[in-house]
């Protein structure tokens, strides 16, 4: 059990004031049984005229954030923080649940929840050499028999010693043939060559977009921005999450925000602005993560436009 909280800052700088289009956020966490939220804030700066809260085809939780039309601004800033208590699953939980008709793989997925992953066992990028295929056939027993949650632990450790992280700030995610080829890639490379490793062999796979956190000695890469892995679906384990580039199982030192079927899908904070190209200045992205029970430093804010906490 860990107590976190969250600061999330996202700042856009404009040379010339500009008008400001939708904003869509996925910056708060669904209240679970792995996961009690305390209190989610969010702050803009300037104020939008409506704030609208929904949740989208996955069930996570959106901010939908709009300004009036002749509304102009020389910045945009969103700070989202969040306090919340992490009570994360750890490898033997999945080992203690899963069914015992799937401890050996392959195994299908029954008649009742076939239908519902079927998407997601699907591969969704090319592979015309199967690459992938025959990467992923490595850690396939050869001659005995694999067992299924150690297969999977033994692919996201792998990805973790064989591959070199590289913090990456430019959108999009590079393809699995592309982090095969040069050895290295930010978190998100790293989740979906695991996302489409896993469904080459027939399971179902999901991107993950949350937090990561450290606690003494973990040694764990990827803090202080947005994180990503994946999560893969073995009947009676339910949705086991790995972190390949950490080398992480079940939730450990991860705070899950939401998850979608491709990395397009869970972007933390997006939208536009109405302007010349050469109007926009730059962009910062800061997060900062405090696990204890301390309160956290003041901080000057913007003024809070919508306040949720979960009891």
């Amino acid at each position: 059990m860990a107590r976190v909280r969250i600061r999330h800052t996202t700042r856009y700088a404009y040379r010339n004031p500009v008008g400001l289009a939708q904003h869509r956020l996925m910056v708060r966490p669904r209240d679970s049984h792995d996961l009690r939220l305390h209190d989610a804030t969010l702050s803009v700066s300037p104020a939008p005229a409506v704030t609208r809260w929904a949740h989208d085809v996955f069930g996570n939780s959106v901010c939908l954030l709009e300004w009036s039309p002749e509304a102009r601004a020389d910045h945009l800033e969103i700070i989202s923080a969040l306090d919340l208590t992490h009570y994360p699953a750890g490898p033997e939980l999945p080992r203690a649940t899963l069914d015992p008709a799937v401890e050996i793989f392959p195994f299908s997925y029954g008649a009742e929840e076939a239908p519902d992953v079927a998407r997601l066992r699907e591969r969704h990028l090319p592979d015309p050499d199967r690459r992938v295929d025959a990467w992923a056939r490595r850690f396939l027993a050869q001659g005995g028999l694999t067992r299924t949650l150690p297969m999977l632990e033994a692919m996201t450790r792998a990805i973790r010693d064989e591959f070199t992280y590289e913090a990456r700030d430019e959108e999009g995610t590079n393809s699995p043939i592309a982090t095969l080829s040069s050895g290295k890639g930010a978190c998100r490379d790293f989740t979906l060559l695991m996302m489409e490793a896993a469904r080459s062999l027939g399971l179902a796979a999901r991107f993950v977009t949350g937090y990561l956190y450290e606690t003494a000695g973990d040694g764990v890469v990827g803090g202080g921005a947005t994180h990503a892995w994946c999560s893969v679906y073995v009947p009676g384990a339910g949705w086991v999450e790995y972190d390949p580039t950490n080398g992480l199982v079940a939730g450990e030192n991860l705070i899950r925000v939401g998850s979608t079927r491709t990395p397009e899908q869970a972007v933390p904070v997006g939208g536009g602005y109405i302007g010349k190209a050469e109007d926009f200045e730059g962009l910062h992205v800061d997060v900062t993560v405090q696990v204890g029970d301390d309160p956290p430093p003041a901080v000057a804010e913007a003024p809070p436009v919508e306040v949720t906490a979960g009891a």
